[in-house]
């Protein structure tokens, strides 16, 4: 069986970027976590696995971090997105 690879958002409730990378995964009909960073410890693993980013959101799809909104909707526009969103 083939599976949608994990996609994790590291958001905040009132970040416009945040919505934005959110509307994007939400039309490509992709399910994905959501980990609000409002908490200091979740903030630090976000911190953590994007190697020092402090803003959001901050994208992973799979093990590869895809970076903030602005990132995801420049791969979407290069054709890069839907690859990596294609069942393994």
């Amino acid at each position: 069986m083939t599976t949608q690879p994990k996609i994790t958002v590291y958001t905040t409730p009132w970040c416009p970027y945040c919505h934005s990378a959110k509307a994007l995964l939400k039309k490509k009909g992709v399910a994905f976590e959501e980990i609000d960073v409002q908490d200091p410890a979740l903030r630090q693993q976000m911190m953590l696995k994007s190697q020092g980013r402090r803003t959001v959101p901050q994208i992973f799809i799979g093990d590869r971090h895809v970076g903030g909104s602005d990132d995801l909707h420049e791969l979407d526009r290069r054709g890069g997105l839907d690859a990596l969103l294609q069942p393994a």
